[in-house]
């Protein structure tokens, strides 16, 4: 267990204030917002804890309203909207400062028997054995690396990622947008069908953004970016451990408006389908100042 994933863990275990109201912290880091998997992660936990335990989280869908201040707790309070007979569905608003700056929706069924498929996982993409860590990429790359990526791969954090297309990461050049990550949880989490799912939408929010970008051949930590997730959604399919491999397989269909739209799917190394994942963030290009 690393010291990173072992605050994960920690930042899940909101404390409850009241009936329907908890508490969340952020990492001691310096980072100058939240990060949005740990919003959406954190809601997840919040509104768990008022579902009965046999019904687990089929969906999820949120927005972000305001950055997050990483200095100050959260407070999540929850609408327990419904209870009905198959499924129950919560409502989850994140407070910081008086001010919501997320929301979140999530449905919770018990487990069924029914109709079953999947679509397969690609084929083609290189084990995650045969391909560099992101640290090792900097020794390799070194200054063609973006400074800006560069800073965010040598942080110590609770998930270990393998792209397999490095083009983007070390040149400008105009790419096809899609892309296939390998990503997995630097320790193992608790077996529990709740962990399992917040750690899950935690790691969903990573890299998704950006491959609305390669199609321009800009990175979301250009300096003229602003970018930020606008809106999350998740469709939880079947548990899987999440400290081996799993493939971020991704797509981007459409930005404009200064709005990306992405796609995800979640696969395990054995071609399970975890998880499907989509997302719309602003990209907004900054305008130059006046002279």
């Amino acid at each position: 267990m690393t010291a990173a994933m072992d605050e994960l863990l920690g930042i899940l275990d909101l404390e409850q204030l009241e009936h329907n109201l908890y508490r969340g912290r952020s990492p001691k880091l310096d980072w100058q917002r939240i990060f949005g998997g740990q919003t959406i992660a954190q809601a997840l936990v919040a509104a768990q804890r008022t579902v009965e335990p046999e019904r687990h989280v089929h969906s999820l869908h949120g927005y972000f309203m305001r950055p997050g201040d990483t200095k100050v707790p959260i407070i999540y309070e929850v609408d327990r909207i419904r209870d009905g007979g198959s499924f129950t569905t919560r409502r989850v608003v994140a407070i910081q400062h008086g001010h919501a700056i997320f929301s979140l929706e999530a449905s919770f069924q018990q487990d069924e028997v029914g109709l079953e498929h999947q679509v397969p996982m690609p084929q083609d993409v290189p084990a995650p054995d045969t391909l560099l860590s992101q640290r090792e990429l900097i020794g390799k790359f070194g200054e063609a690396v973006p400074a800006g990526i560069r800073r965010y791969w040598e942080r110590d954090r609770p998930i270990e990622m393998k792209p397999v297309m490095l083009e983007h990461y070390t040149s400008r050049e105009k790419l096809e947008p899609k892309q296939n990550i390998w990503i997995r949880t630097t320790g193992p989490v608790p077996a529990d069908r709740a962990t399992q799912a917040a750690v899950l939408a935690y790691l969903s929010d990573m890299t998704l953004l950006d491959t609305s970008t390669f199609a321009h051949g800009r990175a979301i930590f250009d300096s003229d970016i602003q970018a930020a997730s606008l809106d999350h959604a998740m469709w939880f399919h079947r548990s899987h451990r999440l400290d081996d491999w799993m493939l971020y397989t991704q797509d981007s269909p459409s930005t404009q408006g200064s709005r990306g739209f992405t796609r995800g799917s979640l696969f395990a190394r054995d071609g399970t389908l975890i998880a499907s994942v989509a997302q719309e963030g602003l990209i907004r290009l900054k305008r130059p100042p006046a002279e």
